[in-house]
């Protein structure tokens, strides 16, 4: 049995075809499915075992990235997300996604509680749209079942508001104590490091954070543009054995194949 996949789309959400096909690489059913068939009913979030909001520019960003789209879940889809969440259910968001999560209250979700914002993604520190590819150290301590085995990886980011900024210093302090931060942005030395290699000043060079299960996962670089070799840009001069992006739909994939 394949484990089935809900790919959100939707309102300027724009990476949800490369998604759908890096879960179907990895082995799942994947299904597009707009966030208004959930809202009316058409399709139920209950029916899959993977969540996955992609990246892209959800309402084009007009009041904050992530902002709108999160509302419109917020006040439809609340109690099918909480549901979904309570029964152990895996939850991607990529750029966007991510930044839907946090401004839910989904992530970081301390205490079982995924409901209140402790956290933000807000504009990069350049003060412009950065497209660049970065490399991230993984943390091994981490529960994070989505980067399980991985070490490093890198991928390409492309963000506006992609800057990590947490309410206050013991928020800071329990992601750290409870590893909860699953990728830092560092240099080609495996230094953390500041722009360019951070390329939005995020606090503690957060690239992605996960919940207390490691069932929820957000994270700012894009792992569906990085599913084949040729979509490294060196990769005529390097050789890439596979995709680096492609290891994180498969981990999510084994994870739920376990436990169907």
């Amino acid at each position: 049995m394949k484990p089935k996949v809900l790919i959100l789309y939707g309102y300027g959400i724009n990476c949800d075809n490369e998604t759908q096909y890096g879960f179907e690489l990895a082995g799942a059913e994947a299904e597009k499915v707009h966030v208004n068939q959930l809202i009316s009913g058409e399709r139920k979030l209950r029916d899959y075992q993977i969540l996955a909001i992609p990246g892209g520019f959800s309402f084009g960003d007009d009041i904050g990235a992530g902002k709108v789209l999160a509302t419109k879940i917020k006040y439809n889809l609340a109690a099918e997300f909480s549901e979904f969440i309570k029964k152990g259910k895996l939850i991607i968001g990529i750029c966007n996604g991510f930044q839907v999560l946090v401004k839910l209250g989904i992530l970081p979700g301390f205490n079982g509680n995924y409901d209140r914002q402790e956290v933000t993604l807000t504009f990069n520190d350049s003060g412009r749209f950065e497209d660049r590819w970065v490399c991230l150290k993984i943390n091994q301590k981490s529960k994070c079942i989505w980067t399980r085995g991985i070490e490093r990886l890198y991928l390409p980011a492309r963000h506006g508001e992609g800057k990590f900024v947490s309410r206050e210093e013991k928020i800071r302090e329990r992601l750290i104590s409870q590893n909860r931060i699953v990728a830092q942005y560092m240099d080609d030395k495996g230094n953390l490091a500041g722009y360019p290699w951070n390329p939005n000043g995020s606090e503690l060079n957060i690239a992605g954070i996960c919940d207390e299960t490691g069932r929820i996962f957000g994270l700012m670089p894009h792992p569906e543009a990085f599913l084949f070799p040729q979509n490294h840009p060196r990769w005529t001069r390097e050789k890439i054995q596979e995709g680096e992006g492609l290891k994180i739909f498969k981990n999510a994939i084994n994870f739920v194949k376990n436990k169907l």
